[in-house]
């Protein structure tokens, strides 16, 4: 049995392909404009990874946010059903789930592997990837350094504006007045754990919880949750690919 999972999201397209219950090969891409464009890249290089013919791939499932353009699923699930079938494939002890990705931000409490609740921020940039790039560019630095820069502070400064543009302001005015750029990176970063924890203690996240998506793979948030949260992470290898493997899985079962 071979499936492949397409996780079409609003910045990248992550594809996963499943040999007999296990992961074959994994790609990430940019989404750019055009959704089908890049799930249809997606699935070829999955494929030429795994060295897989397309005559032999028995599924494909399609989830996030370009999920209804990708024509050539098979079958489409949501995003949130998807991250909680991937994070138990790899953590079948995980209850909760924290994924922040470019546009938007998921709390979702699992039990088993199924969803039990959720709460999402889709209508506003804060708490997100986008947030982080906005005021990453306030900073003149590179949205991979900006973790790792906030790590290195001493006395994190205070952020108190969580709108994209009125923060990416803030950010520029503490420059002004001669905060250092590590102070203001771990203001920003502290801003986006504390709006992230409060969706988490809402959906009553405890213990056993996995951050996924593409900003868990910035140390700087993932310390500051820590931190806000009073817990350890769980933070997969390639923390990008666990809605496209939730995807994959739910093709194959």
């Amino acid at each position: 049995m071979i499936s492949v999972g397409i996780d079409s999201g609003s910045a990248t397209t992550k594809a996963v392909l499943i040999n007999d219950g296990r992961i074959a090969a994994h790609v990430i891409l940019p989404t750019a404009f055009d959704f089908l464009l890049a799930a249809e890249k997606a699935y070829k290089d999955v494929l030429a990874d795994a060295g897989v013919d397309k005559t032999d791939v028995n599924h494909v499932c399609a989830t996030g946010y370009g999920r209804n353009s990708i024509k050539f699923a098979d079958r489409t699930i949501s995003e949130i059903t998807a991250h909680a079938m991937g994070v138990y494939y790899l953590y079948p002890d995980v209850n909760g789930i924290i994924d922040i990705g470019g546009q938007d931000s998921k709390v979702i409490s699992v039990n088993g592997g199924r969803v039990t609740d959720f709460l999402m921020n889709d209508k506003c940039a804060a708490g997100t990837g986008k947030f982080l790039e906005y005021t990453a560019k306030a900073l003149e630095l590179p949205i991979e350094e900006l973790g790792r820069l906030a790590l290195t502070s001493k006395t994190p400064a205070s952020i108190t504006s969580m709108c994209t543009v009125f923060a990416e302001s803030e950010a520029i005015s503490l420059r002004a007045r001669g905060f250092r750029k590590e102070d203001i990176a771990a203001g920003l970063i502290e801003s986006v754990a504390r709006r992230v924890a409060v969706m988490a203690r809402q959906v009553g996240l405890k213990q056993n919880v996995a951050f996924v998506g593409g900003v868990a793979k910035n140390a700087g948030i993932k310390v500051a949750l820590e931190k806000e949260l009073g817990m350890s992470l769980y933070v997969p290898p390639e923390p990008q690919v666990t809605g496209a493997l939730g995807a994959a899985l739910y093709c194959s079962s």
